[in-house]
């Protein structure tokens, strides 16, 4: 394992995406001493089987999984996230995420939610400022959004189960807390990366999601794992 080395990890099916999240990433400040690669994995039969296809291809200690329409607008986001990592328990850091999972683990469904991040669709440009506020440098959360997850450890994906495209983050927040390991999302003055995206809905998607929500529920028993092993609420 390379402890200098940063590698991003991009699922993508669109090249003018892939193309302008790698020019976001190519003017980062690199630490010194420390070294950058990028991964672009295509044509991934889930996001779990791309990610972890692209895991186990680098040697780098420290991975940034984004999508290819989030793009890195903090130019020492590699300096924060090394900072954060210095504490040797933190496993994984979001941009947003949910302090406390409500039932039916959707963590879009409550408002214990912390982070910052700019949403830029069609017809939109505004920030999600989320409810709960983040002291200090980082804030714990029970699980972040997949839109950007920076990781300091491999834990596996979960493949074997999370065979789509959704609840992959979710379960990997689950994955690192089960391994002892804390999820956090940092204070952002301002945001720290754009989402482009443009949020599907309709009944094919409705019904592939509660699919997958019926899958994280079968697998993971939220009392039981964060009874013992749940971030400081």
């Amino acid at each position: 394992m390379n402890n200098q080395k940063i590698c991003f990890i991009i699922c993508f099916n669109d090249e003018l995406f892939l193309e302008e999240c790698c020019f976001y990433i190519r003017n980062l400040h690199i630490p010194r001493g420390m070294e950058i690669d990028i991964q672009a994995i295509e044509g991934a039969s889930s996001m779990t089987e791309g990610y972890q296809a692209g895991m186990e291809s680098s040697d780098a200690r420290y991975k940034v999984y984004l999508h290819q329409d989030t793009f890195i607008l903090n130019r020492y986001f590699l300096d924060a996230i090394l900072d954060i990592f210095s504490e040797e328990d933190i496993g994984m850091i979001g941009m947003v995420g949910s302090v406390q999972l409500p039932p039916d683990a959707v963590m879009w469904n409550n408002a214990m939610r912390c982070g910052k991040v700019r949403r830029n669709a069609i017809l939109n440009d505004f920030v999600f400022e989320l409810q709960v506020p983040v002291e200090g440098r980082y804030r714990e959360v029970q699980a972040v959004d997949g839109l950007l997850m920076a990781t300091s450890v491999d834990i596996p994906w979960r493949k074997d189960i999370f065979t789509g495209w959704h609840f992959y983050d979710i379960s990997q927040s689950m994955e690192m807390y089960k391994h002892g390991y804390r999820v956090v999302v940092p204070k952002q003055e301002t945001p720290w990366c754009l989402h482009d995206v443009d949020v599907s809905s309709g009944e094919e998607r409705d019904k592939a999601y509660g699919y997958w929500k019926k899958k994280f529920l079968e697998n993971y028993n939220l009392n039981e794992i964060f009874s013992t092993n749940g971030p400081r609420l």
